[in-house]
Formats: C-alpha cells, sequence, structure tokens
C-alpha cells in the first residue's frame, strides 16, 4: 500500500512539474518576443476604409479629367486637319509658277481699266457730240466697253476669302478704283462681302453717301478688310437684291471674285430671277455685273472646278439680269 500511494505521489508531482515548466516557457518566449504594442484591429480596419474612400474621390476625379483631356484632344485632332488641308492648297498654289487661264466665255475681255480709259474718252468727246447733235440730244445706250454705266446707285459683292484676299487684293483694289471712275457721280453706294457682311454697320441696309471723302474711305477700309468667306458669291447678292432693290431707282450690282462653292447653279439663277422682279420697263430692277479673277486658274487642272464653276455662274446670272461678265487675264497689277 505504502509503494502504491508512493507512485501516486511521484506522479502527481511529475505532472505538475511538466505544467509548471510549459507555462514557464510560454511566459518566457512572450517575454522575450513582445517589443511592440498590439495593433488594435478595430482601428485598422476604420484606416483602411477612409483611404479607400480618399483613393475613389482620386479615381473619380482623375475621370473626369480624362474626359475633358479626350475632348479638347479631339478638337485639336480637327484643328490640325483643317490646318493640314489648308497648308496643302498654299504649297500647291505656291508650286505653279505660271498662272493659266481658261477662256470659258466669249464675254468681253476689255478689263475695268480700259473701260475707265474709254469713259475718259467718251467725256473728251462731249463737246463735239454736243456741236454736232444738239444740247437736247440724248444717247439711246449709255455703254461703256460693253458695261452699261446710266445706274444711279451701286452695290460691290466682294468675296473676301482667303485665296482672293492672299493672292488677287491688290488687282481688286484696282478694279472698284477703276469701276468707281467710270461712274463720276452717283446717288448711293454699298459695299458688302459674298457673306452679306457690311463694310460699314452704320450704314447697314442704307445707302453711303457718294463724296470723294466716302469714296476714299472706301478704298482705304477695303485694303484690309477680311471679313469670313464661305467662297460662294450668293448669299451676298439674294441680300443685297432683296434688301435695296425698288421700282424708282436703277441700281447695278457688282460681283467680284474667283470661285463658286456652292452645290448647284441653277437653284442660284433660279433664285435671284425670283426675287429680281421685272420692272415697267420689262427690266430686272437690280443690273448685275460680274468681274472674274483668274487665281484658281494657277493651281491645276483637277483643282480648278470652283474657278470653272464662277465663271459659268457669273456668264449666265449676268445674261439674265442685264449685264455684263468680264473674265481677266490675271490677277496682276497692271
Amino acid at each position: 500500500m505504502k509503494n502504491k500511494r508512493r507512485l501516486q505521489q511521484e506522479s502527481s508531482i511529475a505532472f505538475l512539474d511538466v505544467i509548471c515548466c510549459g507555462f514557464g516557457a510560454i511566459i518566457l518566449l512572450l517575454m522575450i518576443t513582445k517589443t511592440v504594442q498590439p495593433i488594435v484591429l478595430e482601428e485598422s480596419v476604420i484606416n483602411l476604409d477612409a483611404q479607400v474612400e480618399n483613393l475613389q474621390k482620386t479615381l473619380f476625379a482623375i475621370r473626369g479629367e480624362t474626359n475633358i483631356f479626350n475632348r479638347d484632344l479631339t478638337a485639336k485632332h480637327e484643328q490640325i486637319d483643317l490646318e493640314k488641308k489648308r497648308l496643302a492648297i498654299l504649297r500647291t498654289r505656291l508650286a505653279t509658277i505660271e498662272a493659266q487661264y481658261a477662256q470659258i466665255s466669249k464675254a468681253a475681255t476689255y478689263s475695268l481699266k480700259e473701260k475707265g480709259k474709254l469713259a475718259i474718252a467718251l467725256q473728251s468727246l462731249s463737246d463735239e457730240m454736243t456741236r454736232l447733235l444738239g444740247l437736247n440730244y440724248q444717247s439711246k445706250n449709255n455703254l461703256i466697253g460693253g458695261i452699261p454705266v446710266d445706274s444711279e446707285y451701286l452695290v460691290f459683292i466682294i468675296d473676301t476669302s482667303g485665296s482672293m484676299y492672299n493672292y488677287g487684293w491688290k488687282r481688286l483694289l484696282e478694279e472698284i478704283i477703276a469701276t468707281l471712275d467710270i461712274y463720276p457721280k452717283v446717288k448711293g453706294i454699298q459695299i458688302m462681302n459674298d457673306m452679306g457682311k457690311y463694310m460699314f454697320t452704320n450704314y447697314r441696309r442704307k445707302w453711303i453717301p457718294d463724296t470723294p471723302g466716302r469714296r476714299e474711305a472706301i478704298i482705304k477700309r477695303l485694303r484690309t478688310w477680311n471679313p469670313f468667306s464661305n467662297s460662294s458669291p450668293v448669299e451676298g447678292v439674294q441680300k443685297a437684291i432683296s434688301t435695296f432693290f425698288s421700282q424708282d431707282k436703277k441700281i447695278s450690282l457688282y460681283v467680284m471674285g474667283d470661285e463658286f462653292s456652292g452645290r448647284s447653279i441653277e437653284n442660284v439663277l433660279n433664285t435671284i430671277e425670283r426675287i429680281n422682279k421685272v420692272s415697267k420697263n420689262n427690266e430686272r430692277l437690280v443690273r448685275i455685273h460680274a468681274v472674274g479673277f483668274p487665281v484658281q486658274f494657277m493651281r491645276p487642272k483637277h483643282l480648278q472646278t470652283t474657278g470653272i464653276r464662277f465663271a459659268t455662274l457669273m456668264r449666265e446670272l449676268t445674261y439674265r439680269n442685264g449685264g455684263t461678265f468680264v473674265g481677266l487675264n490675271d490677277f496682276k497689277v497692271q
């Protein structure tokens, strides 16, 4: 019995020793490895949520900026494409040295400057005509170089497109001065571009008084006048006729340009015929003349279409409206 009880006590003591040693080892390991405070998991989760929210806000802001940049980039690409097209046209024109002008019609080929000289010659003969024909004689037709000069009011429709402004502008100034010289005195003048934009906005829908000072102001302003143009005189012609036609006025409209970019020549002719009504004398209320500048014919033949269309339109338009189409041989200053 004593041996048995001693064995049980020894086993219990041995078990307690093992347990104590185990706990001691664990405590020792904790004391060795404990270098920082324990991380609180709840605070860590809160911090991560805040970071995610901030990152989402940043992402949305970046996406918004990206959309703006994409729109700007698209606009820049479109602008670059337009500039490339303009550059190609300019290079083509620069590469062409000699201007070639295809004879399009059998219309009069006198320049307006020559017509001005004819007007001076006609004036110098007035005394002799009076002596031979009498004071009460009146000519049955007032024509100079094929252009009637009996109008009391003048409207100029000027193509202000890049091709005209860059290449034919000096010659255009010369032709307008010569045209004004043909009419020493009229009751009113108006200057519009081919889009119907007035040169002097304070005379919008009104006649500019014809005085030497006004003529000088017109030429001075015209030297640098360059409003937007779509290379088609149709809008300006329609606006001028609709605004200024009158049964009791003799009006001449001068179209000066180099190209027609519209779609249908026939539609233009029909529209002008409808608005330019016939007077009591069975004549059109507004007489339409045109001067064609061969700027487009300095380009290769396959790029001359708009110039040919302008000449075709003006020849028929002037014929139907009692005027004359003058095609210039070149656009260089004489």
